[in-house]
């Protein structure tokens, strides 16, 4: 029992990681390879399904968000707005493999939201960028050559 709420636990770090929410999920992971309590394949897939549903999260924000661009509350400015959906465009949905980058990458999944990208290849690109990530995570901490 004590092992799935681990892993529940670092589902849950790595889906609030994704999100806009201040999170930090490689602490975590790399805090239960070290143990050595855990099978390392389960946490990197763990981590990594948790951080791409907390990206298509902001995804589906994204989708829902641009309505409400003029309303006096609204946490982005239209120009800031304007700019990274620019941004996007002239990127396109390959700026997705930085969706892993601190800072960057939660507001860029919630864009490609905004710009309609389709979930199909939203998925693929961010699964790839963040699996590859927390793959190299995992292989530094455990010394994998």
């Amino acid at each position: 029992m004590f092992e799935l709420t681990s892993y529940l636990g670092l589902f849950l770090a790595a889906f609030g990681a994704a999100s806009l929410l201040p999170m930090q999920s490689e602490a975590v992971l790399v805090g239960m390879l070290l143990s050595g309590k855990y099978v390392a394949l389960t946490l990197l897939g763990v981590a990594t399904l948790g951080n791409v549903l907390g990206s298509v999260l902001n995804w589906v924000l994204g989708r829902s968000v641009e309505r409400f661009r003029h309303k006096r509350w609204f946490p982005v400015s239209g120009q800031k707005l304007d700019k990274a959906q620019q941004f996007y465009l002239r990127y396109g949905r390959w700026s997705l493999l930085l969706s892993w980058v601190p800072i960057i990458g939660d507001p860029l999944t919630m864009i490609a939201g905004v710009m309609r990208e389709p979930l199909w290849s939203f998925v693929l690109i961010v699964t790839l960028a963040k699996g590859a990530r927390y793959l190299l995570l995992t292989a530094a901490t455990l010394g994998w050559a």
